[in-house]
């Protein structure tokens, strides 16, 4: 109905934690942001990723350089979403969702994760 009404349409790319690693081992410069919480990033999370939390996302969009590509995620796919959404509509289009976030990336198995460490012990 709304697509019928003419009205304003946008898409979010979404990918597969298998295509960010295809990706990734053919670009290994490839931009990875994770949007969690900084408390769950230094717990745990992708070596190359940076940091970039969504309740921060004020500050958190100043690390972006819009004229490069950037894979998003969060725990499981709900906070990069919002992240991206919000972005998009400052502007920024070269931001691509990782469909699972960090769950699916760590399920996977192959990708190179941060050693695990207690949150309870970053408080």
């Amino acid at each position: 109905s709304w697509k019928e009404a003419g009205k304003d349409l946008d898409t979010i790319e979404s990918i597969s934690a298998d295509t960010l690693l295809t990706q990734m081992n053919s670009h290994p410069e490839s931009n990875i942001l994770d949007v969690r919480k900084n408390s769950e990033f230094q717990s745990e999370h992708l070596l190359n990723a940076e940091n970039a939390p969504l309740d921060y996302i004020n500050e958190s969009m100043v690390q972006i350089d819009k004229s490069k590509n950037y894979f998003v995620h969060c725990a499981g796919g709900y906070r990069s979403m919002i992240f991206i959404s919000i972005l998009k509509s400052r502007g920024y289009e070269n931001l691509i969702d990782v469909a699972g976030g960090f769950s699916a990336i760590k399920s996977n198995g192959q990708f190179k994760v941060s050693n695990y460490i207690c949150p309870s012990t970053l408080l």
